[in-house]
């Protein structure tokens, strides 16, 4: 069996470059460190193990993270906002990857956008509750003995099962010698490993540790978010926010954007934004329109964290026997990020295991997957500066809420505001399919129609007038 995988793997190498080091390969004993035990680095870990099992290749794996997600609190916790798409949720079950009903606090059925001309309820497009709420840990500070399961928890228990090993070592360094990666500990030992994975994200101090690494390169342009957990009852929630996730276009000066999500007996309050600060934070939460949303006026905030988040890709997530993924590497513009790391992840693992370990292999079968992601974040960024000038001018606003309150309200109409809303908010498609459903005649038959239904009105009501002064 082990010849017919070394010929196997071999045939694979041939197809990709004949330069020597393309010949770096995983082999029967070689060891894999995956720093960072969240989302990223469990489906690398997970896909890994199993496709090697599928052409007898012997490996181990060591994850390394100092949390336990089955912790309350920042011990636990991976800061962020807890929402997976849709799309991401069939990709899961596709792969067999069911999420069970004690990892999903809340069903999502819609989302509820607010804007200071009025709030409209964008059902789900498939008519079913397919996106879910979740904590990345095992819930906020103070959250008390709870039935949740960490989503991330749940992965990493995933890894575990298919043969990875857990490592709650701390690392302080690493060294390249030879072409290949030593990891230094707090107790000054060190080991050698044949391939090092970056999952650790952008807000972890080991990605300052790659200096002189083969992927040296400029670190991935970041901003600030600010995620709050409100202490309140699941009766309470479900009266005020029900199973929707409430999204704010308010015309706040340097808010990107903003949401309050019900999950158990938290809401969690998402915030991204420029230069964001608490100067900003508190100018949202007094805002009437979102203190409309609060179970109460002392509803208390018992954890919050402003963690950094991935904008731009870094130009090369990858070298010899280095990969970098989830936001550590590339990752998709305020949404989905764990739908990011799944596919780099599983593009990573492919790699590695098919093609090799080498920079050229990487660059071959790894990277396209990242330059899709980062071109249609390109996208992105157009579609959410068109979002910057909805919250601008209130006339705009009138339109998107017209539009889409209109669509609701109709089932035959074609839902062309709401599914571009409804994707933007969800990441539940691609940017560059949210640009072009903007494109479709339809969509701008109708904004055009309503952009001028306020000069017609105008002009009926002269009309009015004049027939009144005869």
């Amino acid at each position: 069996m082990a010849s017919t995988r070394q010929s196997y793997v071999g045939e694979a190498f041939s197809t990709v470059s004949g330069d020597d080091r393309q010949g770096i390969s995983l082999e029967d004993g070689s060891r894999i460190a995956v720093v960072g035990g969240g989302p990223a680095g469990s489906f690398f870990s997970y896909f890994l193990l199993k496709m090697a099992r599928t052409i007898d290749l012997d490996v181990a794996v060591d994850i390394f993270d100092p949390r336990s997600f089955s912790n309350c609190g920042p011990a636990g916790c991976n800061h962020c906002g807890g929402i997976v798409s849709e799309t991401l949720i069939q990709i899961l079950a596709a792969e067999g990857i069911n999420l069970p009903r004690s990892v999903v606090q809340r069903g999502i059925e819609s989302y509820v956008v607010h804007m200071d001309v009025g709030s409209v309820a964008i059902e789900s497009l498939s008519g079913e509750m397919r996106i879910a709420a979740l904590y990345r840990g095992n819930g906020p500070r103070e959250g008390g003995e709870s039935s949740w399961e960490s989503f991330d928890g749940y992965l990493q228990n995933m890894t575990t099962d298919m043969g990875a090993k857990v490592v709650r070592q701390l690392i302080t360094g690493v060294d390249w010698r030879d072409g290949y990666p030593w990891l230094q500990f707090a107790d000054h030992s060190e080991t050698r490993y044949d391939l090092l994975a970056v999952a650790s994200g952008v807000n972890s101090n080991f990605i300052n540790m790659l200096d002189g690494s083969p992927a040296t390169v400029k670190p991935p342009r970041t901003t600030r978010t600010f995620v709050c957990e409100f202490k309140s009852s699941q009766a309470e929630l479900m009266e005020i926010l029900g199973n929707a996730v409430h999204v704010f276009l308010l015309a706040i000066p340097r808010l990107e954007f903003a949401a309050i999500i019900p999950k158990g007996d938290f809401a969690t309050v998402v915030m991204v934004g420029e230069d964001l600060d608490q100067e900003l934070v508190h100018e949202f939460l007094n805002d009437p329109v979102v203190r409309a949303c609060f179970p109460t006026d002392t509803t208390p905030c018992v954890c919050s964290c402003a963690p950094l988040i991935n904008l731009k890709a870094r130009s090369r997530p990858y070298g010899d026997r280095l990969v970098m993924i989830g936001d550590s590497g590339v990752t998709r513009l305020y949404k989905d990020g764990i739908g990011a790391a799944f596919r780099t992840a599983k593009a990573a693992a492919s790699t590695a295991v098919f093609q090799g370990i080498s920079e050229q292999a990487f660059e071959s079968r790894f990277w396209p997957a990242c330059r899709r992601i980062s071109n249609d974040n390109a996208i992105g960024a157009v579609m959410f500066a068109s979002t910057g000038l909805f919250k601008r001018f209130r006339f705009l606003r009138r339109i998107m809420y017209s539009m889409a309150a209109r669509e609701q309200q109709k089932a035959n109409r074609k839902p062309h505001m709401s599914s571009m809303l409804w994707n933007m908010f969800t990441g539940s498609a691609p940017y560059t399919e949210i640009l072009l459903d903007a494109m479709h005649p339809g969509f701008i038959g109708h904004f055009g129609w309503n952009l001028l239904n306020p000069i017609r009105t105008k002009v009926k009501q002269k009309k009015v007038e004049l027939k009144k002064a005869e």
